[in-house]
């Protein structure tokens, strides 16, 4: 069973005071503590990992390396190839392909750190090797409704990025001497693809001094947008006509939503990481406030769900109340056991408990 028993080294500060808007100095004393000496370390992000996943585990697997730790990296599955350039990825352990090897280093370790998710659920068939760990958890992530598994929660919905927190737990830590032009790419990436290169309303003043930072120690931003976003193939840019086909707007709710089926995928020769991005086509539409993009997954036997909306209306909560999700205010996702026909119907069918919010 998953031990939530909370081993806090002795301290005595006043657990009051606040150096973040998250992290209570209680816990920054906890986490200093724990770091103080070498430890056996595992890093992990959530199940298809995204550039702020792999951005944060990686940024913060070379700062503990360079600290004297012993740390690994184990992603549950693997990521697209787009992310396969940043700074030793090569040494991420992936769960489902070198089980043997994760199930080793996830008992053996001190401590886990868990990035850019909440709920061990996140991690699907790893979760088991999670909770039988014996390792005291960190949590560092951005995402509303956190569970309470970890001695210290780092937890703030108001960041952007999970790389702009692990930027910001640097600074606490005052090291951020540590980083280099390696960390700073990783963070930077991570703070790029979050924020849709910027543009999302979460990206703040501190937002861009962070990343003026990461520039000024190494991180160069031309190339990790190229590294990023113009790494296209044939076959990914049919798709995206694919999709753009099948992109059908319900003007009356504000509404836009894409389908692919498996059939299409395989047409096209899909790739992981090859509809990213796709459901904000939907949302670039004028006048429209809410995009999904359903995508048929017959191997996992789920429709997998992209939410995406604009100012106040909440799709985290239209994906934890029908799709089985969560996520962000303006950025979610879910699933469906349903068909993909059964699936789009079931949304249509919802939307007229939302159509006041939808037209605010």
């Amino acid at each position: 069973m998953f031990d939530t028993k909370i081993r806090y080294p002795t301290l005595s500060l006043d657990e009051e005071i606040v150096y973040s808007p998250s992290m209570k100095a209680s816990e920054l004393a906890v986490l200093k503590e724990l770091l103080a000496t070498p430890k056996k370390i595992v890093i992990v992000p959530h199940k298809n990992p995204d550039g702020d996943a792999m951005g944060s585990t990686l940024a913060l697997y070379q700062y503990l390396i360079k600290t004297g730790h012993t740390a690994h990296v184990v992603s549950p599955n693997d990521y697209p190839k787009f992310l396969k350039w940043l700074p030793f990825e090569e040494t991420v352990v992936k769960y489902d392909l070198q089980n043997k090897k994760a199930v080793r280093l996830i008992k053996e370790a001190d401590l886990i750190f868990t990035l850019d998710f909440n709920a061990l659920s996140r991690v699907a068939e790893m979760a088991p090797a999670l909770q039988q760990a014996k390792a005291q958890f960190i949590m560092i992530d951005h995402h509303q409704q956190p569970d309470d598994y970890a001695v210290v929660t780092y937890s703030d919905t108001s960041i952007c990025a999970t790389c702009q927190m692990v930027y910001h737990t640097l600074e606490m830590l005052e090291a951020t001497d540590q980083v280099d032009a390696a960390i700073a790419t990783c963070l930077y990436t991570g703070i790029m693809t979050d924020t849709g290169s910027f543009r999302f309303r979460s990206t703040t003043a501190t937002t861009h001094r962070v990343i003026a930072d990461l520039i000024e120690k190494g991180a160069d931003n031309a190339l990790i947008h190229e590294k990023i976003y113009d790494a296209n193939n044939f076959s990914r840019m049919q798709l995206l006509g694919t999709a753009l086909t099948n992109l059908h707007r319900l003007e009356e709710y504000r509404a836009a939503y894409i389908t692919l089926s498996q059939e299409e995928l395989d047409a096209h020769d899909y790739q992981k990481g090859d509809t990213e991005g796709f459901v904000n086509y939907g949302l670039s539409l004028d006048n429209t406030v809410l995009a999904l993009i359903f995508i048929e997954n017959k191997q996992e036997g789920i429709i997998k769900i992209s939410l995406r909306s604009k100012g106040d209306f909440s799709v985290n909560l239209m994906a934890r109340e029908h799709f089985e999700g969560g996520g962000h205010t303006n950025a979610a996702g879910g699933k469906s056991d349903r068909s993909l026909e059964d699936t789009v119907a079931y949304f249509i069918s919802i939307l007229p408990q939302y159509k006041e919010a939808l037209n605010e």
